[in-house]
């Protein structure tokens, strides 16, 4: 998402600083798209105030997704979101716009969910103006959605397991279509003080997109339904052996309930008719994925 969101801006002609976390890896940052590079974790207050001497306003796209299993999600997002509000606040940044989720709810069942509900309070309570998006499952090249749905079903012998009856509902928004939304929502003092629930054209199931991804691959596997305290036992291990699994208990959490918004909001607020989910999977195409899932086992994470 954040490779995409640069870009835009960058197109829009606004000039950007990007926040990342120190790594041992180099950042996979977007080609030939000029940016300054500030380094601070979310959880040291005074590397982030330093950060944002001179900016206007704050795109928070961060989050522990990527990081199932070994980041706490209440400190990775609620006490990290905490410090950015808070030092936005002092260095007098006019504007936040954050990325939550949809299903975000302080008595959620879930995680994730919860936190992402703290975090977009600490938001809202720190006295700049801001707007929150909640999105749909966002797909695209280098996401969490797809490309580990490609190597799970790569690395899985003749059968995958899907949880349940696999009748999830999704909406899979495009990340180009997320960022025009992030970009004009920045851009429009309507937008100030608003939470927005968006996602793509379609309800999808997750049994559906599974086959959508399977035909753009060409991998040919049994789906069998698993009860889901299987799986969360077979994630569970999978986020203690692998650095970075296909299998992790975030999604499965996500998976539990429907993810779904209303239709309309992104045609009636902000103007955009989102892109179907089956126009826009050509990164799927032409990839090793078992190869691809391997790789990233043992090479050192960039920040994405």
């Amino acid at each position: 998402m954040g490779r995409s969101v640069l870009r835009r801006l960058r197109e829009d002609g606004h000039a950007v600083r990007t926040l990342l976390r120190p790594a041992r890896a180099s950042p996979n940052l977007p080609r030939g798209v000029s940016t300054e590079v500030t380094l601070s974790s979310l959880l040291d207050p005074r590397g982030l105030r330093a950060s944002l001497v001179g900016v206007e306003a704050v795109i928070h796209l961060a989050g522990s997704e990527k990081q199932a299993g070994r980041e706490d999600p209440m400190a990775a997002d609620v006490e990290g979101t905490r410090n950015l509000a808070a030092a936005a606040a002092d260095a007098g940044v006019r504007r936040i716009l954050y990325l939550s989720h949809l299903g975000a709810n302080r008595a959620s069942a879930y995680p994730l969910m919860r936190a992402k509900s703290l975090a977009e309070e600490h938001i809202r309570q720190c006295g700049v103006p801001s707007t929150i998006l909640r999105p749909g499952a966002v797909f695209g090249p280098g996401d969490s959605f797809t490309t580990w749905l490609a190597m799970g079903l790569a690395i899985s012998p003749l059968v995958f397991p899907i949880p349940g009856d696999g009748s999830t509902l999704l909406q899979p928004l495009w990340v180009e279509d997320l960022a025009t939304c992030i970009t004009w929502a920045l851009e429009e003092p309507a937008t100030s003080g608003q939470i927005y629930e968006i996602g793509g054209p379609e309800f999808l199931t997750f049994l559906q997109i599974v086959r959508l991804v399977m035909q753009v691959t060409g991998t040919r596997r049994i789906l069998a339904p698993v009860r889901p305290p299987y799986l969360r036992a077979a994630a569970w291990v999978a986020e203690r052996l692998l650095p970075r699994p296909p299998l992790t208990t975030i999604w499965l959490d996500y998976l539990a309930a429907n993810r779904t918004a209303e239709v309309g909001t992104l045609p009636r607020v902000f103007r955009l008719q989102p892109a179907r989910m089956e126009q826009h999977l050509d990164h799927l195409r032409g990839r090793n994925w078992g190869w691809d899932l391997l790789g990233r086992q043992f090479r050192p994470q960039a920040e994405e």
